[in-house]
């Protein structure tokens, strides 16, 4: 077990921010909230998902609905727990540890707050590496692992299991329903995984890796260097383009953030950048230039830190750059799930790294 303090919370605010694509949900009422949790001498360890025992049972945690609704409901450390104790009642059996859904944006952090609260260790993996905004949209979904029973928990006290659904679609269906009830926000634990299901199909190292790239960030700022330069040579990434925001469409619809964003790049050239609360398309000249699974990153030009699709805003200065996806979703069951067709595109997916 490694021991996580405040300096690594700090950095994985700044890292998953980067991993969610634009979305997951802002982290910083999350940091807050940890923040004052380490003040009361909370402890939190981070486990390798191979010392699981096969039969060990894993809570997976995420806030879904609009990030959007996320700056008027606030993060809530004990509403997290609330999901995990509902799943434990449901099932009869207690967690070995818990686990984020999705590293990406303030989801990435809603295991410490869990974890803090219940006492278990955080396992260091997560079903995305990165966001997205549907609940087959993973890698136990590419996997075809069991998609329920999910536990519900609103701020208000209400709480809903769905016990069982024929497939993932039919999941987020259901949930999505529920979460647009609501008020598009929720606090959920999804279905169960056991030890031998993270080991297999969980994607190892996330939780570090967002730690190492928000430590990359910090440090560059830190020492007067290029902090986007910083992020492309950690994670092998690539640098797309860079200009200003003149145009931004968002609206709240289903239980999502649907819109768009226009970047000036230059007088006469104008790139479009298409986002399901993540950043799934970038248009150039009505072509897709770079799309879902790879990951699209739009982060400020100055400090290198993500800009989410719920704050981004006209006059900023931005930098997209591309990170590659987990070679998961690069299979073509992968690519069904989170593909540009799985997002109602028509086209195929071409990476970025392919030259």
């Amino acid at each position: 077990m490694t021991p996580i303090g405040l300096d690594d919370i700090e950095a994985l605010a700044v890292g998953a921010w980067i991993l969610g694509t634009g979305g997951g949900g802002s982290p910083h009422h999350a940091l807050l909230c940890l923040r004052r949790i380490f003040t009361k001498s909370a402890t939190i360890e981070l486990i390798d998902p191979s010392v699981l025992d096969d039969d060990d049972l894993v809570a997976v945690v995420s806030y879904m609905g609009a990030p959007l609704v996320i700056q008027e409901r606030l993060v809530d450390s004990a509403q997290v727990a609330r999901a995990v104790t509902l799943m434990q009642e449901h099932l009869g059996r207690h967690f070995r540890a818990v686990m984020a859904l999705e590293i990406g944006g303030g989801n990435g952090m809603l295991p410490m707050l869990a974890a803090a609260q219940l006492g278990i260790p955080v396992v260091d993996a997560d079903a995305m590496g990165r966001a997205y905004p549907e609940a087959q949209m993973t890698s136990f979904a590419v996997g075809d692992l069991r998609p329920a029973p999910l536990t519900t928990v609103d701020p208000r006290g209400i709480e809903v299991i769905v016990s069982n659904v024929p497939t993932w679609k039919w999941m987020e269906r259901a949930s999505r329903k529920v979460c647009v009830e609501y008020g598009s926000i929720a606090a959920t634990c999804k279905a169960p995984r056991t030890g031998a299901e993270v080991k297999r199909w969980g994607i190892p190292g996330t939780t570090s890796k967002a730690i190492r790239l928000g430590r990359a960030v910090v440090e560059a700022n830190r020492h007067h260097r290029d902090p986007i330069e910083a992020i492309l040579t950690s994670e092998h990434g690539k640098w797309l383009f860079a200009g200003k925001i003149v145009e931004v469409e968002r609206r709240t619809t289903a239980g999502f953030l649907r819109g768009k964003a226009v970047v000036e790049v230059a007088a006469d050239e104008h790139i479009v950048l298409d986002f399901q609360n993540e950043w799934t398309v970038i248009w150039r000249d009505g072509k897709p230039i770079a799309s879902t699974p790879d990951l699209i990153c739009v982060l400020n030009s100055d400090s290198g830190e993500a800009i989410g699709t719920e704050v981004i805003r006209y006059g900023q200065r931005v930098t997209a750059i591309a990170l590659p996806s987990p070679d998961v979703f690069l299979t073509q069951q992968g690519l069904e799930n989170v593909g540009p067709r799985a997002f109602g595109y028509d086209f195929d997916f071409r990476s970025v790294f392919v030259s």
